[in-house]
């Protein structure tokens, strides 16, 4: 699916730029855009892959996803474009946001557990 209209491009210094202020986590390698989550075990691992899934599906944006046991890399570019993209920034928020989220201190729901054994996903601070 397309709108027509062709997508720009970035550049590396556009990249950097970009990632420093709205995506610390992820880096600009090969062409891409790229991010570690690490987790607590397979079960997590799945689970952010799923969610991934669900998120790139719906967006019909098609990410490289490399499951470890406990870890998760996300590769992001816009194949018929030929580089990084709007598509790819906007989708990486995305994922970044959902991934992260967790319940504000205080309120009804909890979290998961901070026990390595039951841990899910290692949060970034």
């Amino acid at each position: 699916m397309s709108s027509g209209a062709p997508l720009q491009v970035y550049d590396a210094p556009a990249i950097a730029s970009r990632l420093i202020v709205a995506l610390r986590h992820w880096r600009h390698q090969d062409g891409r855009l790229v991010r570690i989550y690490r987790t607590g075990g397979w079960k997590g691992t799945l689970m952010v892959v799923n969610a991934i899934g669900h998120l790139a599906e719906a967006a019909w944006h098609h990410p490289e996803i490399l499951a470890t046991y406990s870890a998760v890399e996300v590769r992001l570019d816009t194949h018929d474009a030929g580089g990084v993209t709007d598509r790819d920034f906007e989708l990486a928020a995305r994922i970044e946001d959902f991934v992260q989220w967790r319940p504000a201190a205080g309120g009804a729901l909890e979290g998961t557990p901070t026990d390595p054994a039951t841990l899910y996903i290692r949060y970034d601070e």
